[in-house]
């Protein structure tokens, strides 16, 4: 993605874990269920169906849930994989036309990381950068309780 046809999502996020402990909840199928999806966001009303993911550079993903009775399969590509410094993945739902880019980098701290995540979509839904960042910023939250 050019720089003129995107806009960017950035979260932080300080983790009191280890960058692997961090990392390795991004490629492990039940963590993601914990954290990503499901009972930790009543108000969407959603339930994990499957989660099935081939973590390696030009393996997919697809993480599919119930939302308010409709299924929605959340699926990508991922594009980087560095344990435990920096994850890249393509993002899109199936079925819709287009996809966005995650980047995921982790920096060790004394105490823990801190992990920035970087959101890359495409123009088109500029008015989502708000929405976007308020739902990476939750996620976030649910996986530092997941994890302490």
């Amino acid at each position: 993605m050019n720089s003129e046809s995107h806009v960017n999502v950035r979260v932080t996020r300080q983790f009191s874990v280890s960058p692997e402990r961090v990392f390795d909840a991004w490629l492990d199928p039940v963590m993601i269920g914990k954290w990503m999806f499901g009972p930790a966001y009543p108000e969407r009303e959603e339930e994990v169906v499957c989660i099935s993911l081939d973590p390696r550079v030009g393996g997919s993903f697809s993480f599919v849930v119930r939302r308010q009775g409709q299924e929605i399969d959340h699926v990508g590509e991922y594009l980087e994989i560095d344990r435990p410094r920096r994850l890249v993945f393509t993002w899109g739902v199936a079925g819709e036309e287009g996809s966005s880019r995650v980047i995921i980098d982790i920096v060790p701290l004394e105490k823990g990381c801190e992990l920035t995540l970087t959101h890359e979509l495409h123009q088109d839904w500029a008015d989502y950068v708000s929405r976007t960042e308020n739902a990476w910023t939750k996620m976030l939250d649910v996986l530092a309780a997941t994890l302490s």
